[in-house]
């Protein structure tokens, strides 16, 4: 995510504390912060994908994910 963004971000954070927000400032703010949800998501994801497990009897396990029942 831009840093431009995530200055957005806190500058509508601040804002909101201040003065308040408007409608628009308001639904600009939950895009933002759904936008910003997603990138970190992303960067989970792929910091899991690179993980393996050594198991006891020395063999290695790559994460994967699991299917939901």
């Amino acid at each position: 995510m831009e840093e431009s963004r995530l200055a957005r971000i806190n500058e509508l954070y601040k804002k909101s504390k201040e003065i308040g927000l408007t409608e628009a400032e308001k639904t600009e703010q939950a895009e933002l912060r759904s936008e910003y949800i997603q990138a970190i998501r992303k960067n989970l994801r792929g910091t899991l994908n690179q993980i393996s497990l050594l198991n006891p009897d020395g063999s290695v396990t790559e994460l994967s994910k699991k299917e939901k029942h």
